[in-house]
């Protein structure tokens, strides 16, 4: 196979603009971004290098095969992420839904479940991510990686994931319950 058939994926080779306020660091593979939201830092894949000019970030593919390819598309998302999360941040929101669930913020760093178990769930955030809880049982996560936050967003939702009959438990704010009809009679 020649180089000609190992070219940039066609997300890769796009180049990130960098908006103002946005402090960008490339040391190697290491990039750091300091914005109006916060600070993020990450290591990206040998097979690939970030370069900065101009005020935009670009992906530059050291290593012309298949995982290069692949990689370089993976690493673009990612940068891209990571200056969206330092310009704007990243929000998502959750709903519990069921008579006696509820949730409540204690102190800066913990939630407080009860979701219908015989004991109550108390969840620690984890670093960088901040938490809002409504009386109306709604909670709104905030942080400036997007990788972190669904990974908290999803362990939230395993709690007590949304059941079929009812829609009873934790959801996304968007997400949508397919409903199932129970049971009836045979007669």
């Amino acid at each position: 196979m020649n180089a000609e058939e190992f070219k940039q994926s066609r997300i890769g080779k796009m180049p990130i603009a960098v908006p103002a306020g946005v402090e960008v660091k490339v040391n190697g593979r290491m990039v750091s971004l300091k914005g109006p939201k916060g600070t993020i830092a990450r290591e990206f894949h040998p097979c690939v290098d970030i370069q900065e000019a101009d005020g935009h970030l670009s992906v530059v593919l050291k290593q012309l095969d298949t995982e290069g390819r692949a990689v370089s598309g993976l690493c673009r998302s990612i940068l891209s992420n990571m200056v969206e999360g330092v310009s704007k941040g990243f929000e998502r929101r959750l709903d519990i839904i069921g008579t006696g669930y509820r949730a409540e913020l204690r102190g800066a760093k913990e939630i407080f479940f009860v979701l219908g178990y015989s004991h109550p769930i108390l969840f620690e955030l984890p670093e960088g991510v901040t938490a809002e809880v409504s009386k109306d049982n709604k909670i709104t996560l905030r942080s400036v990686d997007r990788e972190v936050i669904g990974r908290t967003a999803a362990k939230i939702r395993s709690f007590r994931a949304p059941e079929p009959y009812k829609g009873k438990g934790i959801k996304y704010a968007e997400e949508v319950i397919q409903r199932k009809a129970g049971k009836t009679s045979g007669k």
